[in-house]
């Protein structure tokens, strides 16, 4: 949760809470914004609607996937172990921000689908292929921003030799 904090004067302060952090509604702005870029620079080279409208919204989709996945990657680094009762609260709290996302992940791909369909353009790779590739490359970045968020992670484990040397 997010939250404004003005002060109107000395003894009186406001606050206004919003849903989510700043932080993440700038990077939402920026994955419209990229979209929007691309479909206007694509449209205004090739006048063809529907190759400017699957690459905005797939480049749309590769961003907030990208940011979906970072964020599902810090929160999987944070996910406590399940042992007492505060542990599983979190757990779910976890879990539930995580299910919002994918809803909100699976709109926009859908969503893209619908927009392309309604295009004028018919034909094979129109109606069936091009829908799909929003969702699909919103995916790939989704997994492209979990990974890049996971690269600076280190895991050290004991190998087999190590075991091998320290067993009586």
């Amino acid at each position: 949760m997010g939250q404004i904090v003005k002060q109107v004067s000395e003894t009186t302060t406001k606050y206004y809470w919003y849903p989510g952090e700043r932080k993440e509604w700038l990077r939402a702005l920026l994955a419209l914004g990229a979209g929007f870029g691309v479909f206007a620079l694509l449209w205004l080279m090739t006048r063809d609607l529907l190759v400017a409208t699957v690459a905005g919204t797939s480049v749309a989709a590769a961003v907030t996937g990208s940011n979906f996945g970072r964020r599902d990657a810090r929160a999987l680094d944070g996910f406590p172990k399940l042992g007492d009762k505060a542990a599983r609260r979190a757990a779910v709290g976890h879990t539930g921000r995580a299910a919002w996302r994918a809803l909100a992940h699976g709109f926009g791909g859908a969503a893209a689908a619908v927009l392309i369909m309604n295009l004028p353009d018919r034909g094979f790779l129109a109606d069936w292929i091009l829908p799909m590739v929003p969702a699909v490359v919103g995916a790939l970045g989704h997994q492209a921003g979990m990974l890049h968020a996971r690269l600076g992670v280190t895991v050290s484990t004991v190998g087999p030799a190590k075991r091998l040397l320290e067993s009586p």
